[in-house]
């Protein structure tokens, strides 16, 4: 498990992005409600998950937009400087976070994958990885990893099937969340553990 610490427990409205991890998939999803304070009246199918570093990585953000953009082109930075190593690009990214005073202060959070593994970077620094294949982020994060894990736990439901419906289930739960959900998929390089 890859962690640093710092206080990863703070909640950004605005979204929810899911990432599940099952068979020979993984898959990042998010809805495409934008709103502003309280209001949704903004956006409703913006598009919160993107393929970068040439297809080979998923990321989706949750967060205040122009702060998730700034750690997004960071990210992209990184992965071309490091070869599209992921954990290192995720690891030097969140480095840059704790020694700028600008970077260290972004209210942004991104969940990133690649074939072999799924993290959430955070704009305070901090870079996890989930134990059970699931992560989430946004304000919808919470009510889509429960509904993410009963799903891995009582079904045989792909991946997308369970980031579609554990969106949904968040989406009805989160005024935050809509349900025009946006999916990437890659190809994983994994072998589910019973």
């Amino acid at each position: 498990m890859i962690t640093t610490s710092h206080d990863s427990t703070q909640q950004f409205h605005g979204t929810t992005i899911v990432s599940v991890r099952r068979f020979d998939k993984v898959v990042v999803a998010g809805d495409g409600q934008v709103t502003f304070g309280n209001q949704i009246v903004m956006k409703a199918t913006a598009k919160k998950v993107r393929k970068i570093g040439n297809g080979s990585v998923i990321v989706g953000f949750a967060g205040a937009t122009a702060d998730a953009f700034a750690l997004l082109e960071r990210l992209e930075g990184k992965l071309e400087k490091y070869s599209n190593q992921l954990v290192r690009a995720c690891v030097e990214l969140t480095k840059d976070c704790r020694m700028d005073k600008y970077l260290r202060k972004l209210e942004a959070m991104l969940i990133v994958a690649d074939a072999q593994v799924s993290l959430v970077v955070t704009g305070t620094g901090d870079v996890i990885e989930s134990d059970d294949q699931v992560l989430a982020v946004g304000s919808g994060g919470s009510f889509a990893i429960a509904a993410a894990r009963a799903l891995l736990d009582h079904t045989d439901y792909d991946a997308e099937k369970i980031a579609r419906l554990s969106l949904g289930i968040a989406g009805d739960l989160c005024i935050y969340t809509n349900s025009n959900v946006n999916i990437e998929s890659i190809d994983a390089d994994f072998t589910e553990q019973s």
